[in-house]
């Protein structure tokens, strides 16, 4: 199996040749520059595509075949032990995933007590909603994280906090980086076009960080009701605003190291544009539902079953497009919608909750050009249910994981774990009654019927950090999964 590699430093480099100015001293080495001497301005692209590498490959490739939006190629072997649940702490993509995420951590952590020491509230703001955001991928997919000593060179064997203390240290850090004053930021030190995600747009920064705010309350819906309903209930009541745009990373071409993540793992490095084929889950709901965006996530509307990747008559099956200048979205403007659906809809009465998931599929059709198709399919197929309050949470949380295609299926695959939705199965794809767009079972699994809920921590972190818990099997659920 070739490796695949996406480190940050490779769609790092060339950014920042085309995109940024520096003010580092050119007699005066940057390897040797203390953390403290190194700008802000010059650490935060490495934090945002850091990020966004290790989101966009590593954990979107993940996501994608749990989330059931593609299929292992039955012409390839690449990705079998994604397709079959055989994900094990040895393998590249699950320690390439966790080291780097927290490589970019380090980036992030340092532009943050940078912005502490010179009180630089505005890039304080930012590193930690990026520091949050990062995180909690983490913490969903794995359970107890280093947080509270995490990337702090004095430690080198960080403990792991309970994934509730990470929750709880989530919020109170990004409630007191919201607290901060940003118009007493030093004005010659403001963010600008190295923020590759607003360009410096401080409401925009803000929007994201109460975004970010309510999707870590809303997550643990099920695990802390109490906790949830209050910290939702408090924020949306306090009138703030959410995203109304898409936080995301958009300068990607399609050059060498400077594509999509997900493109330049999956199509560029691998050197293999089929491994991944159009699933019958995600396939069949698109084509029953005559869904536009079918021919804007497959090459065609022959699909495969999840986990069929001995089917002999393969080479037929559609393949999955990818872009490789297609953005890295954090939260887009249709998950923002979404978010605010589902938390009208179980915590505010549910007053607007038809109108903020109309938006929601809106802005989803809108990311793929196909805005002017929306409202006949909310007139139509996908027309919000006047039945119960599970049928309408089905429907916005059904519409957030097709709206997650292709990069953001770890989102979707925690989503479904949390709430149930989509469906689960009780029947093969093969069987007439199977019901399009339901969770099944891959062909090949080796879980014994069990879904993945989790990865595994990595065989590196296990060895070199003897505070790491207890390898827990890839079928037990993380916590917030009740």
């Amino acid at each position: 199996m070739k490796k695949i590699i996406i480190k940050s430093y490779l769609v790092l480099t060339t950014l920042l040749i085309s995109s940024c100015s520096t003010d580092l001293d050119i007699n005066q080495d940057p390897d040797l520059l203390s953390p403290s001497q190194i700008p802000m301005e010059n650490e935060l692209p490495a934090a945002i595509t850091g990020i966004g590498a290790s989101a966009g490959s590593y954990f979107a490739l993940i996501g994608g075949f749990w989330s059931q939006f593609w299929t292992q190629s039955a012409v390839a072997n690449q990705y079998k032990y994604l397709d079959d649940y055989t994900l094990n702490p040895s393998q590249s993509i699950n320690e390439g995933g966790w080291a780097s995420m927290y490589d970019a951590l380090t980036d992030v952590r340092n532009v943050k007590a940078n912005a502490l020491a010179t009180e630089n509230w505005k890039y304080y703001l930012i590193a930690t909603t990026l520091e949050v955001y990062a995180s909690q991928i983490l913490v969903d997919y794995y359970g107890a994280i280093p947080y509270s000593e995490a990337n702090n060179t004095a430690i080198l064997k960080p403990v792991f906090d309970a994934p509730e203390v990470v929750y709880d240290k989530m919020a109170l850090d990004l409630a007191e980086a919201l607290g901060k004053d940003l118009s007493t930021s030093p004005v010659a030190f403001a963010p600008g076009t190295t923020d590759f995600i607003f360009k410096g747009d401080m409401t925009k920064w803000t929007e994201f960080a109460n975004t970010l705010m309510l999707k870590i309350h809303m997550r643990q819906s099920e695990v802390r009701p109490s906790v949830a309903s209050a910290g939702i209930i408090g924020l949306i009541g306090s009138g703030v605003n959410f995203l109304s745009s898409n936080a995301a990373i958009d300068v990607f071409v399609d050059e060498n190291s400077r594509s999509n993540p997900l493109y330049e793992s999956d199509r560029r490095q691998l050197n293999v544009a089929t491994n991944l084929r159009a699933s019958t889950t995600m396939g069949t709901f698109l084509k029953s539902n005559i869904d536009p965006r079918l021919a804007k996530f497959y090459d065609g509307d022959t699909f495969q079953d999840q986990g069929y990747f001995d089917n002999p008559s393969g080479t037929s099956v559609s393949v999955v497009e990818l872009s490789a200048t297609s953005p890295v979205y954090f939260i887009s403007l249709a998950e923002s919608k979404f978010l605010q659906a589902e938390a009208d809809l179980k915590y505010m009465g549910g007053t607007n909750a038809k109108a903020l998931y109309e938006a929601a599929v809106t802005a989803a059709f809108e990311q793929w050009g196909l805005g002017t198709d929306a409202a006949a399919m909310l007139t139509g197929a996908y027309s919000f249910p006047t039945g119960t309050d599970s049928d309408k949470l089905e429907a916005i949380m059904t519409q957030k994981w097709v709206a997650s295609f292709p990069g953001n299926g770890y989102e979707s695959f925690v989503e479904h774990n949390r709430t149930g939705f989509p469906k689960v199965s009780t029947v093969k794809q093969t069987d007439a009654g199977y019901k399009p767009g339901q969770i099944t079972y891959s062909i090949e699994g080796k879980t014994g019927g069990l879904f993945p809920k989790r990865i595994e921590y990595p065989l590196t972190e296990t060895i070199r950090n003897s505070n790491t818990p207890a390898v827990v099997k890839i079928t037990e659920a993380v916590w917030y999964d009740k």
